[in-house]
């Protein structure tokens, strides 16, 4: 395939959805082609208002809003809680919502912000509501990463900056690589259980939305220059990947997609890319499921519901 546009994207009638920070950007165009192709979509999101006037203007009639905030984990399992009781099956899960270069702060739970909300908070949602994809044939997760990927980092020493400097692009990175290690773990154990299943990771290129709220002074100059010469025009191109990933039939598990733009893949069309060779690190990708199950409480079954807090 050529060009692959919204226009791919099939029919969606009987599926469901569950986009975090649907509200908003990329999540919101991607929400929006969804509900337009017939799914119904839920919007998982932290601000309620903007929530519901985002599910106001989308098109089919069958949108709902769940309250979550990633940066807390009590907030994680209500939300989680409320998804199985609502839905006895689930076919589509986007980690979508993120935090992008924040000055340094930390979580209800004391991680830092971006390994917190950008990973922790959404590797303890899709374990918590694991079981809901597991009773669906042809389910997906899909998680939204980005090309400050490729400068990214695991620290296993320090990994919620207690000890290093922190800085902002650094901890942006590694989170976003944090999201590719997690899909690419994920699949090895969906394939290791014989389930159906599959995680999917992608890169959307550079778009001008709201993530970059807390980028300030040079580096914010920097950054929309860049956009401007060779971003993504819009952040419905931005959701290309995001839709691609989510429904062409043929992406299998672990497959990456990332636009086809020469420069930095910051623009263009969805295609199958590779990510970073650390991202395919297996002993790092062990180490961060590990790591990520201590510290959120969540350890994930590939067989049973999950009745608790934790998937197990």
């Amino acid at each position: 395939m050529a060009t692959w546009t919204a226009a791919d994207v099939g029919d969606q009638h009987g599926r469901t959805v569950v986009i975090t920070g649907g509200n908003s950007g990329i999540g919101f165009e991607t929400a929006r082609v969804l509900a337009a192709r017939g799914a119904s979509v839920v919007l998982a999101c932290r601000d309620r208002d903007k929530a519901t006037a985002a599910a106001a203007a989308l098109p089919g009639g069958r949108v709902t809003i769940v309250d979550l905030d990633l940066g807390s984990l009590a907030s994680v399992r209500r939300a989680a809680q409320e998804l199985r009781a609502r839905h006895a099956r689930l076919d589509l899960l986007i980690n979508n919502a993120g935090l992008m270069m924040p000055p340094l702060g930390r979580t209800e739970d004391g991680f830092e912000l971006q390994i917190g909300i950008n990973h922790l908070g959404h590797f303890a949602l899709t374990g918590l509501i694991l079981d809901r994809l597991l009773a669906t044939p042809g389910s997906r997760i899909v998680t939204v990463s980005s090309s400050a990927h490729r400068q990214g980092a695991i620290d296993v020493d320090d990994l919620q900056f207690q000890r290093r400097t922190y800085r902002p692009t650094t901890a942006y990175g590694q989170s976003k690589l944090a999201n590719i290690l997690f899909t690419y773990e994920l699949q090895r154990r969906l394939s290791a259980a014989g389930a159906e299943p599959i995680a999917v990771a992608l890169e959307p290129g550079i778009i001008s939305t709201g993530l970059q709220r807390h980028v300030t002074g040079a580096l914010a100059a920097g950054i929309a220059v860049v956009g401007k010469l060779i971003g993504q025009s819009t952040p419905a191109a931005g959701a290309l990947a995001t839709l691609r990933a989510a429904t062409d039939p043929t992406v299998r598990g672990a497959d990456y997609y990332a636009p086809d733009g020469r420069l930095l893949n910051a623009s263009g069309h969805p295609v199958p890319a590779r990510s970073s060779s650390a991202s395919h690190d297996v002993d790092t990708q062990r180490w961060l499921w590990t790591e990520s199950e201590r510290l959120t409480g969540v350890t994930y079954s590939f067989t049973s519901r999950p009745d608790t807090d934790t998937a197990a």
